[in-house]
């Protein structure tokens, strides 16, 4: 892993669609099958109109803690800059908030999952 690229993002959803990856990084990210454990994945309406054309999809999915270490949600863990994080940040809304999480192959990343009311 370059230095430059030093934080994990793990994705579930829209950030693994190239386009997404092209508009909001500007460059498709190299990334490797992973999974979040203990967590379920449902979907969020999204309001934002600059999220919905970014990604062409009104409905994204979202996760949350379920309590059941069997639950699995796969996806893909990614290496990015600490700049592209906070790019990330700005593209999704409200509904997400980032927490460091750990993934099945034993690794730590950033995740964005439910916001906790």
């Amino acid at each position: 892993m370059s230095d430059s690229f030093v934080v994990r993002l793990f994705s579930y959803g829209t950030l693994q669609l190239p386009s997404v990856q092209q508009a909001t990084f500007g460059r498709l990210l190299q990334g490797e099958a992973d999974a979040l454990l203990g967590y379920r994945r449902t979907m969020v309406k999204i309001d934002d109109p600059q999220v919905v054309a970014t990604s062409g999809e009104s409905y994204h999915p979202i996760v949350e803690a379920s309590g059941d270490a069997t639950d699995r949600v796969d996806g893909t863990v990614f290496a990015i800059s600490a700049e592209e994080l906070a790019r990330a940040d700005e593209y999704e809304v409200d509904d997400y908030q980032r927490v460091e999480a750990a993934l099945a192959s034993g690794r730590q990343a950033w995740v964005y999952v439910k916001r906790v009311r």
